[in-house]
This record gives structure tokens, sequence and C-alpha cells, in this order.
């Protein structure tokens, strides 16, 4: 095994209960498509990466080779991802974030309509919730250098990458709760609101203030301080959606 499908079968490992968990076989095709474009557009898989191998992606799945190669197929007719031939050949990601668009968060917002406030109190709950569940676990030395990782990559994150690495770090709290069901409900949260986080213009303050609110989120669940670690998240969230709000109004 090379470094880089080693790279992408942990990335898999952690990221599994989130996203790729067994689809559900009246939809096989549709969910593998939807769970795969999950995993490229909040940044679990980034521009570039090499998609784990399709024996590893059909059984995490619990879907045919052919299902997968079929779901695969698909996001390479939509240029999310390509294949390439030889020794060190792979599906890779070839998805770009777009740049962020005002214009954009507004016609992302109308398509939401009255579900946005609905999305926004949904994750809040989800994800204050699940920090305070992370902060309560006894982590493995190996969880807690996974988090710190997840935050330094965040903070050293250039802004054509900084919204995927902002959504890794956010679902890498959820994978630290240890409960699957409650990461898949993050993972499904921040898909329905992607769109909005994305488009959100990079502020030099803003980035500066969720680094702050990062930093003490990551900082109480390493303590195992979980009201300290609900109240950051619950700061942090409320932040993010006044300025949607903001850029709404």
């Amino acid at each position: 095994m090379d470094v880089d499908e080693a790279r992408a079968r942990a990335r898999l490992d952690w990221q599994a209960g989130a996203i790729f968990r067994p689809v559900r076989t009246g939809n096989a095709f549709e969910e593998t498509v939807e769970r795969l474009l999950q995993a490229i557009k909040l940044g679990v898989f980034d521009f570039g990466d090499r998609l784990p191998a399709e024996r590893e992606l059909a059984a995490r799945l619990g879907v045919s080779r052919e299902t997968l190669r079929e779901a695969l197929r698909t996001l390479q007719q939509a240029e999310c991802v390509e294949s390439r031939r030889g020794r060190y050949g792979g599906t890779f990601v070839t998805y770009r974030m777009p740049a962020p668009d005002v214009a954009e968060l507004r016609r992302a917002a109308r398509d939401l309509g009255s579900e946005l406030e609905d999305a926004l109190t949904y994750r809040q709950v989800l994800e204050t919730g699940a920090a305070e569940a992370a902060a309560r676990r006894a982590l493995s030395p190996e969880q807690q250098a996974y988090l710190e990782s997840r935050l330094t990559d965040l903070e050293d994150a250039p802004a054509e990458q900084y919204r995927q690495l902002d959504s890794r770090f956010h679902l890498a709290i959820a994978e630290l709760t240890g409960s699957p069901t409650l990461a898949a409900g993050i993972a499904e949260a921040r898909m329905r609101l992607n769109d909005l986080l994305n488009a959100i213009p990079m502020l030099e303050r803003n980035i500066e203030h969720a680094a702050e609110q990062h930093r003490a989120m990551a900082r109480a669940i390493l303590d195992g301080d979980g009201e300290a670690a609900r109240r950051a998240t619950d700061e942090h969230l409320a932040a993010t959606a006044a300025l949607l709000r903001g850029f709404l109004a």
C-alpha cells in the first residue's frame, strides 16, 4: 500500500461513521452518489486526493462494485473526479469549491426558503450536543492527536481550502462522540447548509474570531470539560448563523 492509499484509507476509517455507512438497498445508486459527493463537498477528500480503493468503498457502503463504479462514472461525467491508470492510478478528486459569492449565498438561501431557520437550529442542537459528548468521553491519545491535527490544518488553511477544512474539523468532533448515528446526522445537517456556508465571503476579522472559537472548542474537549465545550460550540455556531442572516438581509 503506497502513501496516498494509506492516507485515503485512514481518512475513510475516521470518517466512516459520518458518511461512509451502508446505504439503503432501495436507492443504492442514488445514495452512493450522494455519499461520495458529501465526502468531497464536506472536505473529507480534497482536490487532488485519491479516493480509497473500490473494494474498500464498496464494503463500507454495502453496495456492489458495479454500483460503486456506476456512481463514480456519474461523478466523473460531472467533473468531480477523474480516473487514472497505471501503478499510481485510481480515482482522484477534481472538484474545486466555487469562490465565495454573495449572490450565490442569496440564491442558495432562496432554495432553502423556510427551511433555513430549521436547518440552523437543527445544526446548533446537534453540534453543541456532540461537542459536549466528545468532551465527556475518555479520548485515546490517537483521538486527541486527530482533533489537534484537524485544528492545525484549519488554522494553516489557505483561503481556497478554508471551508472544506472547517467542515473536516467539525466532522472530527462528531466522530469523536463515538456515535455513528449522531455523526451521520451532523454530516447531513452540514450538507443542508453547505452551499450557504461556502458562499460566505472570507472576512479576515470573522476568520480570526472563528479561530478563537475553534481553539476554545478543541481545548474544552481535550480538557474533558463538557459544559465549556457546549458553550464554545454554541457561541461559534450562533456567530456563523448571525453572519449568514446579515448577508441575507
